[in-house]
């Protein structure tokens, strides 16, 4: 058995996959030592819809990185996704007390900065600390011990369906696991797959799962903004099954094994085969035509991203370009058609600044999990959340703002 406060895991509970990954705290680097996977069956979009078919899915990925790992799971690091995820900017000002800037101070102007008007249904799930201004000096990462009259804090909020939120905490809780965080993961994808020069210059981070598409600028080397959109690889997958006549699960498979998203790239005379539903004879077509399936739908989604970093007023701040990850950039093309939607350079993300079993997840359907592992590394806490306990929010808040704080 390890050492429990060596090990550190993170739990990617996405709409197409359960996903486990087990990291190793080790001097000043993580090892990723077990991984764990199970197909997702009660989720939509990123949201609960059935808590025991997810327990189930959560159990079976759990035992499975329990054994590659040889150390029992008490205790995780979870991801939160989905439609109902929204973000804004705020500022807070506020006076200094003895004119010297105080932890209590910086504790203070977040609290003023995060007093915003939400809906009675919705709770803060991140605030996280963009720049810190004392008097008239800008671009302050820690303002502590610094002199002036007046400290502002420029913060980025995350704001999500309170009931998902307590949805996941307890499906992890039915599955026998307490919950150290709820991250956003589209923030776990970026500590996983982004380099500091690509968050300092400015970078457009696109996570496409199975049910979302997250989005999270970095720039100057902190959070700008967030952005969930309800399509993701689930949606392509219908797309073929519609276009082929195909079963959800065969239109799966194709798309896996030959799904491209540039048919001008396929050679005309390559086909596929398409089973048949109901008896009938599989049938012979041209690969070519998955790409005229499944391109425009790679081109809209793309589209719309971009129409969100414009509508943010921050396509100025993504110098560096594009970085895709998550499970479903890895369809044949991808890079090619958001090069050209975003006329910016643009790779594919995968998991970095790790040990251990690297050759296992470097491959961006790992990128979430192997965040929530990072970041638990940096921010690793004694207490965990239950869906009984009072006041989890406010808990889950107070262990991001000082982790956060710490960072910048």
């Amino acid at each position: 058995m390890q050492a429990h406060e060596d090990i550190i895991v993170g739990l990617d509970i996405g709409t197409t996959k359960i996903c486990a990954v087990v990291g190793e705290r080790s001097g000043g680097e993580v090892n990723i030592i077990g991984t764990g996977t199970h197909p997702s069956i009660g989720l939509n979009k990123g949201v609960v819809i059935d808590i025991e078919a997810t327990v189930d899915s959560i159990k079976k990925a759990v035992e499975e990185a329990e054994l590659m790992a040889g150390c029992e799971i008490s205790s995780v690091y979870a991801g939160i996704a989905g439609g109902h995820i929204t973000s804004l900017n705020s500022h807070g000002v506020i006076a200094i007390k003895g004119r010297e800037v105080t932890q209590e101070d910086v504790d203070r102007v977040i609290e003023a900065a995060k007093a915003v008007s939400i809906p009675m249904d919705r709770e803060v799930i991140h605030v996280l600390p963009q720049e810190y201004i004392v008097d008239d000096q800008k671009g302050v990462h820690n303002p502590i011990g610094m002199t002036g009259v007046r400290l502002e804090a420029k913060v980025h909020i995350v704001v999500g369906a309170a009931s998902s939120a307590h949805n996941i905490i307890k499906c992890a809780n039915k599955a026998g696991l307490d919950v150290n965080d709820v991250v956003l993961e589209s923030l776990a994808s970026g500590a996983a797959v982004l380099t500091e020069e690509e968050r300092d210059l400015g970078t457009a981070l696109i996570d496409i799962g199975g049910g979302t598409t997250d989005l999270a600028i970095f720039s100057g080397g902190n959070i700008q903004h967030t952005f969930v959109l309800a399509i993701g690889g689930l949606q392509l997958t219908n797309d073929i099954s519609i276009g082929l006549r195909a079963s959800k699960n065969d239109a799966e498979k194709i798309k896996v094994k030959y799904g491209t998203c540039l048919s001008s790239a396929v050679s005309p005379t390559e086909t596929i085969e398409v089973p048949g539903m109901g008896g009938r004879e599989p049938r012979s077509m041209p690969r070519q035509v998955l790409g005229e399936i499944l391109e425009p739908r790679v081109e809209e989604i793309c589209a719309l991203v971009k129409r969100e970093i414009f509508r943010a007023g921050l396509e100025n701040q993504i110098a560096s370009g594009i970085v895709l990850t998550g499970g479903s950039s890895l369809l044949d093309g991808m890079t090619e058609v958001a090069e050209g939607i975003f006329d910016l350079p643009t790779r594919l993300g995968k998991p970095r600044q790790i040990g251990g079993l690297v050759d296992i997840v470097s491959n961006p359907m790992y990128a979430t999990g192997v965040g929530l592992v990072l970041y638990g590394a940096k921010n690793q806490v004694e207490k965990k959340f239950r869906i009984r306990d009072d006041n989890i929010f406010q808990r889950v808040i107070a262990h991001m703002k000082k982790w956060f704080s710490d960072v910048v």
